[in-house]
């Protein structure tokens, strides 16, 4: 398909650069395809009002880390470079894969130091200013120097607009984050509280949790034309034995598989036989969603509004059909919905036509 087709054109105004307090005052926009009220305008906070028992909410419970990294390149006969380093995937104990600028200027061999307990050689160089970075330190010790020099990696329409501060540290987590190595949050997660899960619980909705690591990958454009040119970057998830039962056996009784953003779906439908059946799965998974998929675990997706011509905008027109979607985005914009990481949420129903 053109990319154009998933272009709109989006004030500043519209994109949110703090995020609401409490974070289930946030918005959501509930999208019904095939409903007559196709477009409802709701909080986060009536959640329970629009699921019911017996329903399942599916969780990425990655955390981010600091993966922003800002060093000093060396090489024999050359002075010292500044170099910026944003970590996407981890490939082994020492080694991370990563997007460095400047990227051209970046040679094989060459070593950076980010901190003085933090220094890597440049082992591989990809396309797009990627690299691999062989790390002196490995496992527990490289974590915490990571930890000590690195920032949080906020999308670049925030990061072009102010600098991370520590209320990003709390803000850009969610409260139920456990499993390390993500550079970006899976954003849809970040409206729910303690006492929003108190209610759903009371309603009779299950919680579940699958990891998929967001790497930076999320926040590139799609420089091609056409979807079929686009390689989208692989990212390291899994799903336990027990969820993938657990979820089995909500679809088996009738109930529906309600999915908490994209990274959840994503990986839930690299999990996925044929039949719909989720599998325990581990691995990394560069599964590229657009309209013509035929999805086979979700009946919902709860997720934030995504960036122009993204894969992101992609998936949820597959989900719900593009001209609802873009009707969805138009509604937004026009009624002040706020987008992207630290805005407003969208509750999307499966479109079955």
């Amino acid at each position: 398909m053109r990319v154009d087709l998933f272009d709109f054109d989006l004030p500043e105004d519209n994109i949110a650069l703090r995020p609401v307090s409490p974070r289930e005052a946030a918005k959501l926009l509930v999208v019904q395809p095939g409903n007559a009220a196709l477009y409802q305008d709701h909080t986060v906070g009536d959640l329970p009002s629009l699921l019911r028992a017996g329903d399942a909410l599916v969780f990425n419970d990655t955390r981010v880390i600091p993966a922003q990294l800002e060093g000093i390149r060396h090489r024999e006969g050359a002075g010292g470079q500044k170099v910026s380093a944003t970590l996407h995937m981890r490939i082994a104990g020492d080694r991370w894969k990563a997007f460095a600028k400047p990227g051209k200027r970046i040679k094989l061999g060459d070593r950076i130091t980010f901190g003085a307990d933090l220094s890597a050689t440049i082992e591989q160089k990809g396309e797009g200013g990627e690299v691999t970075l062989h790390f002196d330190a490995s496992g527990p010790e490289l974590d915490r120097a990571i930890a000590t020099v690195g920032h949080i990696p906020l999308p670049p329409y925030i990061a072009s607009k102010r600098a991370e501060d520590e209320l990003d540290r709390k803000d850009y987590q969610t409260i139920y984050a456990r499993e390390e190595g993500a550079v970006a949050a899976p954003t849809a997660g970040l409206h729910f509280t303690d006492a929003l899960f108190e209610k759903l619980d009371a309603l009779g909705v299950e919680r579940h949790f699958v990891t998929l690591h967001v790497g930076a990958g999320t926040f590139l454009p799609v420089k091609a034309d056409d979807t079929t040119e686009h390689v989208m970057h692989e990212e390291i998830g899994y799903v336990s034995e027990e969820t993938a039962a657990a979820l089995n056996a909500v679809k088996a009784r009738g109930g529906r598989i309600v999915s908490v953003g994209t990274t959840s779906l994503r990986l839930l439908e690299s999990a996925a036989d044929e039949d719909g059946t989720i599998k325990p799965w581990s691995g990394a998974t560069g599964i590229f969603i657009t309209p013509g998929y035929r999805f086979r675990t979700a009946d919902i997706l709860m997720t934030n509004f995504h960036l122009p011509k993204s894969t992101l905008f992609m998936l949820v027109s597959a989900f719900s059909g593009l001209e609802t979607m873009r009707g969805a985005y138009a509604h937004a914009i026009a009624t002040g919905y706020r987008f992207y990481s630290y805005g407003d949420s969208s509750l999307l129903f499966r479109d079955h036509r």
